[in-house]
C-alpha cells in the first residue's frame, strides 16, 4: 500500500483565498511569509474554520480514497501555532476517527517530517512539491483551475485514484 500524504490548506478546506485577500486588500499589506504568519498567528483558528469552505468535496474524496484500500492515507499540513494545529486535528477528527495528522512548523519542510521516498504528496503549493520530488518523493499538485506547473494536477482528491501510478 502506497503511503499518501494530502495537504491541508488550500486543498481540503480554502484556508488561502480570504486570508490572502484580507491581507491585501483590508490591511493594505503584501503578501510575503512575514505578513501572512503574522496574520495566521492571531487568527481565531476554531471561528475561522467553521466558516472557510470544504473545496470539491474533499471530505467525501478522501473517504473514497481510504475505502479504496490502495493508500495509507494521511494529513500533512503546514503550521504557524499549536492552536491552529489543534482546531485542524478537531476538524478532521470530525470525519475521520483513524486518520494519521501530522502539524508541521511553516518553517520546516514537509519532506523533514516524514519518509518521502516513493511516497505521494497531494499539495497545492508547488515549491512543496518541489522539495518533495527532489527528496524522492512523488508530487501531485491540487488545482481547481488545472493549473498543473509541471506536475499531474487534479481538482477533486479523489481523482488521485485514476493516475497511473496507482
Amino acid at each position: 500500500m502506497k503511503q499518501l500524504y494530502i495537504d491541508f490548506d488550500g486543498v481540503i478546506l480554502d484556508t488561502i483565498t480570504y486570508p490572502y485577500e484580507y491581507v491585501e486588500k483590508k490591511l493594505g499589506l503584501e503578501i510575503n511569509p512575514e505578513n501572512m504568519s503574522k496574520f495566521y498567528s492571531e487568527l481565531d483558528w476554531k471561528d475561522f474554520l467553521k466558516k472557510v469552505p470544504v473545496i470539491n468535496d474533499s471530505i467525501d474524496c478522501i473517504q473514497k480514497i481510504i475505502e479504496s484500500n490502495l493508500f495509507e492515507v494521511s494529513i500533512l499540513t503546514h503550521v504557524t501555532t499549536l492552536e491552529e494545529a489543534i482546531e485542524k486535528i478537531k476538524y478532521i477528527r470530525k470525519y475521520f476517527d483513524d486518520i494519521t495528522i501530522i502539524p508541521v512548523p511553516r518553517k520546516i519542510s514537509k519532506t523533514k517530517m516524514v519518509h518521502t521516498e516513493g511516497s505521494i504528496l497531494i499539495d497545492d503549493y508547488a515549491g512543496n512539491l518541489k522539495e518533495w520530488t527532489e527528496a524522492g518523493g512523488i508530487g501531485v499538485r491540487f488545482s481547481p483551475k488545472l493549473s498543473s506547473k509541471g506536475y499531474p494536477v487534479i481538482d477533486r482528491l479523489d481523482q488521485i485514484l485514476e493516475l497511473e501510478f496507482v
